[in-house]
């Protein structure tokens, strides 16, 4: 069996409809397997060096030291002229488009506008403590506390 590369170059294609760069973005997982390829992409071709995108300095490095191993594998498949040089780019992983996670509730209508007594009080700690309280004494916000146990007394003799 022969390789799809080698099929694709006996074939009498015009140069215009194969174009070197895309041949060569998708001979990368085949050249360097599924396992290296989910961690570093083919990004384009520059004259005859394929620009690699890793993930770290360090894929970057390991893939370095393959280096030669890879474009023998890539001349394989395209042919010796294609691809001579590669250089590896560490770049960041590019986000996907956000989800939302949840619904936001619509904000309770405002009533109009009175003054608050509580914001002629000065200090903002005892605003807030004064404000707190009103709502306890309106039943808003208030949660009866648990039951505390029954406080033994000490009975003199």
């Amino acid at each position: 069996m022969e390789r799809a590369g080698r099929l694709i170059s006996k074939l009498k294609i015009p140069k215009e409809v194969l174009e070197p760069e895309a041949l060569a973005r998708t001979a990368w997982p085949v050249a360097v397997g599924r396992k290296i390829a989910a961690h570093a992409t083919a990004a384009r071709l520059v004259r005859s060096t394929l620009v690699i995108e890793c993930e770290d300095s360090i894929w970057q490095n390991h893939l370095y030291t393959l280096s030669s191993q890879i474009v023998r594998n890539l001349q394989s498949i395209l042919g010796p002229q294609v691809v001579t040089n590669l250089d590896f780019r560490p770049m960041v992983p590019r986000r996907g488009p956000q989800t939302a996670v949840a619904v936001r509730k619509e904000a309770p209508p405002v009533l109009s506008k009175q003054p608050d007594e509580a914001d002629s009080i000065g200090d903002a700690v005892f605003r807030h403590l004064y404000k707190q309280s009103r709502k306890r004494q309106m039943g808003l916000d208030f949660e009866e506390p648990a039951a505390a146990p029954p406080l033994k007394q000490k009975v003199s003799a």
